[in-house]
């Protein structure tokens, strides 16, 4: 079974809805979720908020954030995160920002992505990986990390079977 299939039948077991803030991933998260039979009875929708304007206009994040702390940022991807699910009003949100490549971004060299998920219970947690490959490998990687922590708040919050 995929891990986009364990993820979107546990919430969907456990009535529990999601939603997505993406930039490097470019809605690849939401992709792969919706894949599963039954996910829009828990997923109402998602944003792909590439640049700065969009992270702050579609999930409001602030500017003196993105200013202070760059795009590439722990501070950032939750921001994205608490947005989607305030603008949503779902139980999880997971947001995606960081550097795809080639190039570095900010003084962060490729491959280094920050993953933020939020839930019930004021759950909060932002991940910092350094993941290799191209851009697509890169991308796949970020999902596949967004999907287990999603598996790991379940868990963490003794929801998931």
């Amino acid at each position: 079974m995929q891990i986009e299939e364990m993820v979107g039948q546990q919430l969907i077991q456990h009535q529990l809805s999601i939603t997505s803030a993406e930039s490097l991933t470019a809605g690849l998260f939401v992709s792969q979720l919706a894949n599963v039979s039954g996910i829009s009875a828990v997923l109402p929708g998602a944003f792909v908020t590439y640049s700065a304007a969009a992270k702050h206009q579609l999930v409001g994040v602030p500017n003196d954030l993105i200013e202070n702390y760059g795009v590439v940022s722990e501070q950032v991807a939750l921001a994205m995160a608490s947005g989607a699910q305030a603008a949503l009003n779902t139980d999880f949100a997971v947001s995606f920002t960081g550097v795809a490549g080639p190039d570095a971004l900010e003084g962060h060299p490729a491959g280094t992505v920050f993953i933020g998920l939020v839930g019930p219970q004021q759950y909060a947690k932002v991940i910092k990986v350094g993941l290799t490959g191209d851009r697509s490998a890169v991308r796949q990687q970020s999902v596949t990390q967004g999907m287990q922590m999603v598996l790991d708040a379940l868990a963490d919050l003794k929801i998931s079977d």
